[in-house]
């Protein structure tokens, strides 16, 4: 069996290759129980780790298994907050065929869902980014949005300055400038796009400092009781989301104003689903402002799992 490293991923998985094989797993016909998110004890951090399991499969001849841990207090230890292993298997015999580093397979693939929604949401004149956050996904999501829209200008925020200048360091795209901002508030001020990506459990981002014909990725708040946006920016934007059951339950950005009766799951426009398969349709003014919730999904990891062992497949064959 082969053991697919971060290394040889980052190698395989190119955005412009993984970006349009995601849309093209939305648009097709796969089979994705909902993931299995249970809460354990961690008593030597004072809090609770998250244990993600996330099984998908095609009709075909693929099948895989994320087994993730999430872990916020890992920054303490110089650890992504994300750990763990995809198993990628061949359908109809049950044979494993691949081992991959979940954490990169999890970054690449959350970052080209990120950018494929902005194709469909952002201005296609976008030039200007914001990342607010510093974590393994800061960098990816830069180079993937600078993949699918005209962006010159990045600027990273963080809770540590030094942080968000090692992601700054860390990324050297031609023609596009990158560097931090002191302010949440003075970024979303001059950003087109605006890419949340954090730990945070209360919000980061207001209704109050948004401009018309902005674009939000939001990425974060990954349990039911975190927050990275407030009430007002979901009363102000058109609000999409990866896949609807997810995003309705799973995250605190839809599961408390759900509950508290300020957002009616009525009110999302549309998942990547509809979108990929041309159900809905996206009529961009350049006023209007447009929010993508993230929440992942286990087709996300299978269709660049599928990605990744076929390329590097081919690689051998052509040696």
């Amino acid at each position: 069996m082969k053991y697919i490293e971060a290394e040889e991923l980052e190698q395989l998985l190119s955005y412009e290759e993984l970006i349009p094989k995601i849309n093209e797993a939305f648009a097709q016909d796969y089979n994705i129980p909902m993931r299995h998110h249970h809460q354990y004890p961690n008593p030597k951090e004072g809090m609770e780790s998250t244990l993600l399991l996330m099984p998908a499969w095609d009709n075909g001849e693929n099948l895989g298994v994320k087994i993730v841990n999430v872990s916020p207090n890992n920054s303490k230890h110089n650890l992504p907050s994300i750990q763990g292993l995809y198993i990628y298997f061949d359908l109809q015999t049950g044979t494993p065929k691949a081992l991959m580093d979940a954490k990169k397979l999890t970054v690449k693939r959350t970052a080209a869902a990120s950018a494929l929604a902005s194709q469909y949401l952002s201005r296609a004149d976008s030039q200007s980014l914001l990342v607010i956050g510093t974590g393994a996904l800061s960098a990816e999501l830069i180079q993937a949005h600078c993949a699918v829209r005209p962006i010159t200008e990045v600027l990273v925020w963080g809770r540590s300055e030094d942080k968000a200048q090692t992601v700054v360091d860390s990324v050297n795209i031609d023609g596009v400038s990158i560097k931090t901002i002191g302010t949440i508030e003075q970024g979303m001020e001059q950003a087109d796009i605006i890419s949340c990506a954090t730990l945070s459990p209360t919000a980061l981002v207001f209704g109050r400092d948004l401009k018309p014909g902005q674009h939000l990725d939001m990425i974060g708040a990954y349990k039911p009781d975190m927050r990275e946006m407030d009430d007002e920016v979901l009363a102000m934007a058109d609000i999409y989301v990866d896949n609807l059951e997810g995003a309705t339950k799973e995250t605190g950005d839809l599961a408390i104003p759900i509950a508290n009766g300020t957002f009616k799951i009525e009110d999302i426009q549309a998942d990547l689903f509809e979108l990929a398969q041309g159900k809905k349709e996206v009529i961009r003014t350049p006023e209007n402002i447009t929010c993508f919730k993230s929440v992942g999904h286990a087709l996300e990891d299978l269709a660049a799992a599928t990605l990744a062992f076929d390329k590097s497949q081919k690689q051998l064959t052509d040696v």
